[in-house]
């Protein structure tokens, strides 16, 4: 595998002097400045690349080029945001950079309610708690009929939580919810983010999957002729939230993804902590199934609390058998080096690491924390582990 690295361009904390010497190879960067439907450029691509290229590293995987809400709800101007984002994989195909993560998630790209977790050995993670996430839907967010979505005994354990929290705890899980994305340091008010899920209330289910099918249909020929490869991520968690439809959340779903345009340049991230949430959701079984469409991997571990709630673990903890995925990556790896494929290299990166204490020094150091999630020495230590279960499954299969 490709081993790389997620960097969020000059302002990352991180840099890639640093990055080189995790022994990453690869960049998976975008163009954040850039909002959401506008065009990516060559100049501008050329002008990321080379400032990649300089620090002797590649830009592998561009995550993400995003689709925007108006695409997604097939919304007004979305018919240009649809050519823009057509023009940007032509330019990206032009510039070389072959592999696009993007996803198909309404409003919310992940959703947590603790970014600051104790870890047992001192570190810190991230949490998703099923019941506290319904006290911000149920009593915060306020939206109608939410408590019809849960279980009568999770909406009173909702609303205890809400009354025994004080005024701070409510405004941290706030600040938890509405976190802007990576690298875009952007975060939603409440009214922004209601009037965002609003625009999903006529849409449903069943409209963003159409929606999705209609973006595949039009898109996957502009990334064949352009040599590019669509890696959709899943939904994180994997599952509902807020009244708003997921679509990319199991083995069915990514049936219906890939049927929907079949073709190589239509394929999956296979991210084994957004997936791996779900309890019903088998990831050596997928990677098996799914391999030959696997276009990008992002390798993590979550820990279910058998409530609905997860917690970050390291690489190789948790409930996911990251054993058992790697090697299933590998074995198709090897398929696609023996029928002479273009895309054999299968670019991966540490997806998530604690925050360690020489993290917190290097925050102290530098004035800056870097995002939930995306630490330099967690991530390095969770490449670290990724590398030497890699080398050991490949020294045991002879290949």
């Amino acid at each position: 595998m490709e081993q790389t690295w997620r960097w969020f361009g000059p302002d990352d904390p991180i840099t890639l002097a640093e990055i080189r010497q995790t022994g990453a190879t690869g960049i998976v960067t975008a163009l954040h400045h850039i909002p959401p439907g506008e065009v990516w450029t060559r100049d501008e691509i050329l002008g990321r690349k080379g400032l990649i290229a300089g620090a002797h590293l590649t830009w592998s995987v561009a995550e993400s080029l995003p689709v925007s809400e108006t695409i997604k709800t097939r919304s007004g101007d979305y018919r240009r945001h649809r050519r823009n984002y057509a023009e940007s994989l032509r330019a990206l195909g032009a510039c070389g950079v072959d592999t696009v993560c993007y996803n198909f998630m309404p409003v919310l790209d992940w959703s947590r309610t603790d970014l600051a977790l104790p870890a047992a050995d001192g570190s810190v993670t991230t949490k998703f708690d099923a019941v506290v996430f319904a006290a911000f839907d149920i009593c915060i967010l306020g939206r109608k009929d939410a408590e019809q979505d849960y279980a009568p005994a999770s909406v009173s354990a909702a609303r205890a939580w809400f009354s025994g929290a004080d005024g701070a705890a409510r405004e941290r899980l706030l600040r938890t919810v509405l976190l802007g994305l990576p690298g875009s340091g952007a975060t939603m008010t409440l009214d922004e983010f209601r009037r965002a899920l609003g625009a999903y209330g006529e849409l449903g289910e069943k409209g963003l999957r159409e929606n999705l099918r209609e973006f595949l249909r039009e898109m996957t020929p502009v990334a064949e002729e352009a040599g590019v490869r669509l890696a959709i991520h899943p939904d994180d968690p994997p599952w509902p939230l807020l009244g708003l439809p997921r679509i990319v959340s199991n083995a069915r779903d990514v049936e219906e993804i890939l049927g929907a345009a079949d073709s190589p340049a239509n394929g999956i991230t296979l991210c084994t902590g957004s997936y791996g949430a779900s309890p019903r959701n088998n990831l050596v079984a997928m990677a098996e199934e799914f391999a030959p469409r696997i276009s990008f991997v992002h390798l993590r571990n979550v820990r279910q609390d058998g409530t609905g709630g997860f917690a970050e673990e390291d690489h190789l903890a948790g409930d996911v058998d990251m054993f058992g995925v790697v090697r299933a990556i590998l074995m198709e790896q090897k398929r696609r080096e023996r029928e002479g494929r273009g895309d054999r290299r299968m670019p991966m990166r540490p997806d998530h690491g604690r925050t360690m204490l020489a993290d917190e020094m290097l925050a102290g150091v530098r004035g800056r924390a870097t995002y939930p999630g995306y630490s330099l020495v967690g991530r390095m230590r969770g490449l670290a582990e990724l590398r030497g279960l890699e080398r050991g499954i490949r020294l045991s299969l002879g290949i």
